[in-house]
């Protein structure tokens, strides 16, 4: 009878060592939902505030900037401070976001607003990403990285898929899908509140910013994930922040509803890719991965071209398709690579290449499209993309021939 205590605790830490990593997906899912939320509401802002496409490009930018700053500044703190702790800032700070948005009005409150996202889409990538896994019963901790991985995705295409309906059919439409949201993070932070937390704090915490060092045992496989997931993540960025103005400008279609459902669907077509690399051997993975984004990039730039909406959709599959499969592979390797206490610094790290892919090349595009038109930029963007797979798989195949080469 004694032993009646500890029979029942012992029973609900397995428990929770069994469902854990479940709810914690959910919440990683609800948290990345927000950070595409605006992406259908962007020609709503472009008219209220008369703002360019440069201009856009320059508030998806300062979303991604503020990704980097969060994975640079705090990337290893989980690792001593604990996942909850860090988890629960991101939620705060996609609150605060929301009711940034909310209040609207001023291009500088739309700028506050994305960083802001951008800082707790940096708390959650890599946090909760190695929270998910390590809440996993041993037997299923591939299956959690894949999970992992497609709460990621399956959020990010939630959002514009949740603001752009409610924003083209109900009232309020740069309003109510905040509230929503807002909702939707309470639900969260409560499911939060009964995850466990996963890591035992030091007594003396570090809390140094991410480091850019590799050990020597994890670089065969960051390496080659981090040029793949440049590529792939280059032109997510282009699908994620002037779709809205290549199908209103471009193919004449300005519903948002239909905007968010076709961001959606690149979304899932990234979960496909991301469940039928698992089915491939490893080395022809991410050069299999890296053909079927040169196809999507191609599709892209000829329904550009041609002004073809079937184009247009059946090139964002095959991006979405190829981007996802390159993305789970890449956090596979990397994780299963990693030492267990440089698991979440090394996974920020490769967040950091992911987000500068983001950023950096979508600014050029905004760039660009000042000089040369949407079109023009959209053409030469997704060539170079293009250009760069093929670069990818290139040096891929050189690093799996030099080891040969030594023997």
């Amino acid at each position: 009878m004694h032993n009646a205590p500890n029979i029942k605790r012992y029973q609900l830490q397995t428990s929770h060592r069994t469902y854990g990593f479940i709810v914690m997906a959910v919440v990683f899912a609800i948290g990345m939902a927000g950070t595409t939320l605006p992406t259908p509401l962007y020609p709503l802002y472009q008219q209220h505030l008369n703002i360019s496409e440069l201009m856009v490009a320059v508030i998806f930018a300062t979303y991604a900037f503020g990704v980097l700053g969060a994975l640079f500044v705090t990337g290893p703190w989980s690792d001593q401070i604990g996942r909850r702790p860090i988890l629960y800032a991101a939620l705060a700070c996609a609150a605060a976001s929301s009711l940034l948005f909310l209040y609207g009005g001023a291009l500088w409150v739309l700028l506050l607003g994305r960083a802001l996202s951008g800082l707790s889409a940096g708390f959650f990538t890599a946090t909760a990403t190695i929270a998910v896994i390590e809440l996993a019963p041993d037997s299923q901790k591939t299956f959690a990285a894949m999970m992992a991985a497609a709460a990621n995705m399956g959020g990010l295409g939630l959002g514009p898929l949740l603001s752009g309906a409610i924003s083209q059919y109900l009232p309020g439409p740069l309003h109510l899908a905040y509230l929503v949201y807002l909702f939707l993070l309470v639900v969260a932070g409560a499911l939060l509140s009964q995850c466990p937390e996963t890591v035992t704090r030091p007594s003396n915490p570090n809390l140094r910013p991410q480091g850019l060092g590799l050990p020597t045992s994890v670089r065969t496989a960051f390496v080659p994930a981090a040029i793949a997931c440049f590529a792939g993540f280059a032109l997510l960025g282009l699908l994620t922040s002037l779709e809205p103005a290549i199908l209103g400008k471009v193919v004449g279609i300005s519903n948002r509803a239909a905007v968010g459902g076709l961001i959606f669907i690149v979304f899932v077509a990234s979960l496909g890719g991301q469940f039928l690399q698992r089915r491939l051997a490893d080395e022809v993975r991410l050069p299999l991965a890296c053909g079927v984004l040169v196809l999507g990039a191609g599709l892209l730039a000829v329904s550009l071209i041609a002004n073809s909406i079937v184009l247009l959709i059946i090139g964002a599959i095959a991006s979405g398709l190829g981007q996802g499969a390159i993305f789970a592979a890449s956090i596979v390797a990397v994780t299963a690579a990693s030492p267990a206490g440089k698991r979440a610094e090394i996974t920020s790290l490769l967040f950091v290449v992911v987000y500068l892919a983001v950023a950096v090349p979508v600014l050029g595009l905004g760039i660009a499209i000042e000089y040369i038109g949407l079109r023009a930029a959209g053409i030469t963007f997704s060539v170079l993309v293009m250009l760069l797979s093929i670069a990818a798989v290139a040096v891929l195949k050189m690093r799996r021939i030099k080891p040969s080469v030594a023997i």
